[in-house]
Parts: structure tokens; C-alpha cells; sequence
């Protein structure tokens, strides 16, 4: 099996439930882990054999980059239905972790947090 990792991903964004968020924005970090189908030992340097964190990344983005949703669960979802739509034949499961910075909410912290799982 390979998993193919790309850590803290990091956007612009313009979601969010509140009319601000949508205006100004918020930055955004996510985590995407894919378990694949793919034999390891098979590759043999052909990128076409492999699931190429590049393609994955650029998909990710076009969908962040588009998006104007309420929730990130909302987002998470569209971005695990983009990848399956997109690479769906090399992927056993998906994990997509999704930050947001700088929320609307009166008290200290770093940030909040979704994760979903197909």
C-alpha cells in the first residue's frame, strides 16, 4: 500500500456562515491523506503509476479557490469528491483535515478543526 500525504495546504478563502467571512476572508490550512491501491514496487520512476501529489494539490486548489460555502464540512466534502471524481480508479480512502484561522469567536485559540474520512 502507499499513502500519499500533503501537509498544511495553505489558502485564502472565502467561506464561511457570516457575511465578513465571506467579504474578507480567512486563511485556511489543510491536510489531505490518501491510502491507495498502489503497489509500491511497481512504479519503477513512472510518475503515470503513481498518484502525483502535484495533480492532487492542483485540484485541491481549484476547488478552495472557488469555493463560497457556509461550512467546512461542506468544503471538506467537495474536495474528497473532487479527488475521487478525478484520481476515484488509485484511491482507497481519503482523509481531508481542514483549519480555519482567525474565526469568529470571542476567546484564545490557534484555530478550529474538521476532519472527515471517506
Amino acid at each position: 500500500m502507499l499513502k500519499v500525504l500533503l501537509n498544511n495546504l495553505r489558502f485564502h478563502s472565502h467561506i464561511g456562515v457570516y457575511p465578513e467571512e465571506k467579504k474578507i476572508g480567512q486563511d485556511l490550512g489543510i491536510d489531505i491523506s490518501i491510502e491507495t491501491n498502489i503497489d509500491y514496487q511497481t512504479i519503477h520512476e513512472d510518475l503515470t503509476k503513481t498518484l502525483s501529489y502535484g495533480d492532487v494539490y492542483r485540484a485541491t486548489a481549484a476547488v478552495v479557490t472557488k469555493s463560497r460555502v457556509d461550512l467546512l464540512e461542506t468544503l471538506a466534502y467537495d474536495i474528497i469528491t473532487t479527488l475521487k471524481t478525478k484520481f476515484g480508479a488509485k484511491i482507497d480512502h481519503i482523509q481531508v483535515t481542514i483549519r480555519k484561522f482567525n474565526t469568529p469567536i470571542d476567546g484564545v485559540l490557534d484555530n478550529v478543526a474538521i476532519e472527515v474520512r471517506d
